[in-house]
């Protein structure tokens, strides 16, 4: 059992310079996306943003992005044995359901499961550039399941001239980790496109197994911009992950067994990019396309027994007037179609939705440091009419981004998904969305010239008709009603331009409120109250690179009666590279250094000290 002091913890986040990643990640100058849903400098934003940017991801060196993800604040993460096997992420004690995410702005989220959640289990770092991490409700700029926040993942974008890179990791359980990308710029066109293969004989997902768990993965990406003239632009992109999975049966307590899941995702990105007058309105029209395919096999070399296909079709319109440099009108129209197709023991189903937004946000800049944002949005949807949702917030510095005040509302809501309204045997077509009101307030303290900075959020949400199982009428239904509330701290140092350190820390208590007897009070499953992370790299003269990364997670439930304990864990990592010539690079890292034996789901089982060696080469 790991026990964090509270003291300790409090110590570390008031006293260490943290901040998200990497030393510049967090500087006013920086530029995100996914808080208004088009590119805007961070002292302009009120939301908590971490970033982890793609000399993050390159330090690093996870091949799993949840591995990444763990080392942000206000981050818990769940992952059911073997690399490739299920795995999921809370935000802020929300529910892993209630996650958006994004790959190159296209919403992957899953209409073909129970709760339309995103599986991280088959998304690795291969091709993945850059990870937005918005934490807070933010239904207004992105709809629904944005209650506990969003993870919008990137791929690269072209080049100019030609760029070229490979790379090739190989280590324990005869794993190997191989990619490779090209991209380039020529006159009115740019383009990329890569690939990233994965292979492992893996662990035993059964925490009680003996037989190995073996996963195969290969992603590949495309990106295409082509300038029709001085104004207009065709946007193409492309993301796509096969996965062949060896698990554990879940039908009970996980055992060995000879089961296998196969899964398809084809992610798709067709836009038109117009400005006019003199880019003071920009608009921007696309089609976006997802489609999961899984099918699940009790033995591999058979048919498969069962499976299930969802497919997100949408269309999106965005506009964007600049009537004055302080001042923009964010606004859009977008039309969505989610859809699941199921077959297995003896029976097959088919469920569709249509879902019609508009909205509205608007930026100002009424004073030197001071930007305010507020908006508003409607959905209808085809089953269960309408939802509106608020959100507001304000980032003001006295002194030009040494120091930012931030203060955010947000309002977020989850449609039911499909299988929860339509399923033959438990689905209830009078379900509401589930709701979301969220308040944050921050400050974030640059000191140094920039060389260690200080960001501290304390946060609340509520959330009501949330959706369960109800054991007395055997449907789904808005019975559930939740707290969460926080505290998180990111800091980070920079004292000489070798050395790097960042580290984290969030608070969450997260519970059920109810209001039945076996569950009210009591703390949200696979939620630990405390996490901490801290990574230090430090290049040496001689071109030698070293860090390690150390992570603390707290003691948690994995029921929510709160009678199966999961004990907290601390794990270690080291990593190096070294240059070998102008364009090759030899790197090595060791997980899990100290060989902790723990668990983030009852009874699965999870690595042990893993090491592995690779080399790259950029051109």
């Amino acid at each position: 059992m790991l026990k964090f002091a509270s003291i300790s913890l409090i110590a570390l986040a008031t006293a260490t310079p943290v901040f998200a990643e990497t030393a510049d990640s967090e500087r006013g100058d920086d530029i995100v996306v996914t808080a208004s849903g088009i590119e805007q400098p961070r002292d302009e934003v009120g939301q908590a943003i971490t970033i982890l940017d793609a000399e993050t991801i390159e330090r690093r060196r996870s091949a799993d992005v949840v591995d990444l993800l763990a080392t942000t604040p206000g981050v818990r993460f769940s992952r059911s044995g073997s690399t490739g096997s299920v795995a999921s992420i809370s935000l802020r004690g929300a529910e892993t359901t209630q996650t958006l995410v994004l790959i190159d702005g296209v919403k992957v989220n899953d209409p073909s499961g129970i709760g339309d959640g995103y599986d991280f289990g088959h998304l690795l770092t291969g091709n993945i550039d850059r990870i937005e991490v918005l934490r807070g409700s933010n239904s207004v700029v992105h709809g629904s399941q944005a209650i506990g926040g969003i993870v919008s993942l990137m791929t690269a974008t072209p080049a100019d001239g030609f760029a070229a890179d490979a790379s090739a990791e190989y280590g324990y359980s005869d794993s190997l980790n191989a990619k490779a990308d090209v991209s380039g710029t020529t006159g009115a066109i740019s383009g990329r496109i890569g690939g990233a293969y994965f292979r492992t004989d893996g662990i035993s997902s059964a925490a009680v197994g003996t037989e190995k768990d073996g996963y195969k993965n290969f992603a590949g990406n495309a990106r295409l911009k082509v300038a029709l003239g001085d104004a207009l632009s065709l946007d193409l992109r492309g993301y796509y992950i096969n996965a062949d999975l060896d698990y554990d049966s879940f039908f009970g307590a996980p055992a060995d067994s000879a089961d296998v899941a196969k899964l398809d995702q084809y992610v798709g990105y067709a836009g038109l990019n117009l400005g006019l007058f003199d880019g003071n309105f920009t608009n921007r029209a696309a089609v976006t396309w997802m489609r999961n395919e899984r099918d699940y096999y009790f033995v591999r070399g058979t048919a498969p027994d069962y499976g299930y296909s969802g497919t997100n079709l949408r269309f999106e319109y965005q506009g964007v007037v600049t009537p004055a440099s302080q001042a923009k009108l964010i606004f859009g129209y977008e039309h969505e179609r989610p859809d699941y197709d199921f077959f297995g023991f003896g029976s097959t189903d088919s469920q569709r939705a249509n879902i019609d937004s508009v909205y509205a946000l608007g930026i100002v800049q009424p004073l030197a440091g001071l930007s305010l944002s507020g908006g508003v949005r409607h959905d209808d949807h085809s089953q269960f009419g309408g939802a509106t949702t608020l959100g507001a917030n304000a980032n003001y510095s006295p002194n030009a981004g040494a120091t930012n005040f931030r203060l955010s509302y947000g309002e977020g809501f989850k449609a039911p998904s499909l299988y929860q309204l339509y399923d033959a045997s438990s689905g209830n077509t009078a379900l509401r969305p589930e709701r979301s009101k969220s308040y944050d307030i921050g400050i974030d303290q640059s000191l140094a010239d920039g060389r260690a900075l200080i960001s501290l959020t304390a946060f609340l949400r509520n959330t009501v008709d949330q959706i369960n199982y109800d054991n007395t009428t055997f449907t789904y239904g808005n019975i559930d009603r939740t707290r969460a509330k926080g505290v998180e701290a990111t800091l980070g140092l920079k004292p000489v331009d070798a050395l790097n350190v960042t580290a984290s820390y969030s608070y969450i208590d997260a519970r059920d409120r109810s209001g039945r007897p076996a569950f009210d009070g009591k703390r949200l499953p696979r939620r630990a109250e405390h996490a901490v992370s801290l990574s230090a790299d430090y290049d040496w003269s001689f071109g030698l690179s070293t860090g390690a990364t150390l992570t603390m997670v707290d003691d948690s439930f994995d029921d929510f009666a709160n009678n199966v304990p999961l004990d907290g864990y601390a794990l270690a990592g080291i990593r190096a590279s070294f240059p070998v010539g102008p364009n090759f690079e030899i790197t090595g890292r060791v997980d899990n250094l100290f060989d902790a034996d723990y668990a983030t789901a009852f009874n699965y089982g999870t690595y042990g000290r893993a090491a592995y060696g690779g080399v790259r080469a950029r051109f």
